[in-house]
């Protein structure tokens, strides 16, 4: 499956310049103006002292003068290029292998090393395994539910007893497209596990939310028994 791609920044772009006549006037009388007076200079430098180099200066001062205006006109009219669409994924589409291997290719957008999905017959709680970019050890299940199947406290008890005793993670997080029922919420809050549901997902899908590992984990509890 393809790598979701990061929402871009929602900074509004500046409107394109559009055509002004009145400025259009006023540059072309500008423009005039300096032919006129450089007109004037040159039948001077001529008539008085035929000195042909002084009207050569006034015309070449004056189509600088033109190109000046002429390239800072243009300079307004930059155009600004729209930015990339933000392409979405139907997690509710995507069976349970799948979504795996969504949450996977997350982790390496956003620059972890060594993901790898180990979900599966003997995963013992863990779907996806990786390593943050600071170097933590991220370990995290996924649920692929629909929107009336919450994730109960059994399912974040299961992924408890594992995702630190056996998996050693230092950021321990279960990913669903559903909900969390509140014990499950609790024993996860207990236990120091994340629990991203499936708004939390699309925020960290889009960019308008943090991934796991950036998310301040919950003090697990001593008699927790995680």
């Amino acid at each position: 499956m393809a790598i979701p791609v990061r929402r871009p920044r929602t900074d509004r772009p500046r409107r394109r310049a559009g055509f002004s006549l009145r400025e259009t006037a006023l540059g072309f009388g500008l423009v005039a103006i300096f032919l006129c007076g450089a007109g004037v200079m040159a039948r001077a430098a001529v008539g008085d002292s035929a000195d042909l180099p002084a009207a050569v200066l006034a015309v070449a001062g004056t189509l600088l003068v033109a190109s000046v205006l002429v390239r800072a006109a243009r300079l307004r009219r930059v155009a600004v290029v729209p930015p990339a669409p933000v392409v979405r994924v139907d997690y509710a589409a995507l069976d349970a292998d799948a979504f795996e291997q969504a949450v996977a290719d997350l982790c390496v957008r956003d620059g972890c090393l060594d993901v790898e999905v180990v979900g599966g017959a003997g995963d013992l709680g863990a779907d996806v395994v990786a390593t943050a970019p600071d170097g933590r050890r991220v370990v995290i299940q996924c649920k692929a539910y629909g929107p009336d199947n919450k994730v109960g406290s059994q399912d974040v008890q299961r992924f408890g007893g594992t995702c630190f005793a056996v998996h050693e993670a230092h950021v321990a997080a279960v990913v669903t497209t559903s909900e969390f029922t509140e014990p499950a919420a609790q024993y996860a809050a207990q236990c120091g596990i994340l629990c991203v549901d499936g708004a939390g997902l699309d925020a960290w899908t889009d960019g308008t939310g943090p991934a796991p590992w950036l998310q301040p984990a919950p003090s697990p509890l001593p008699d927790a028994g995680c």
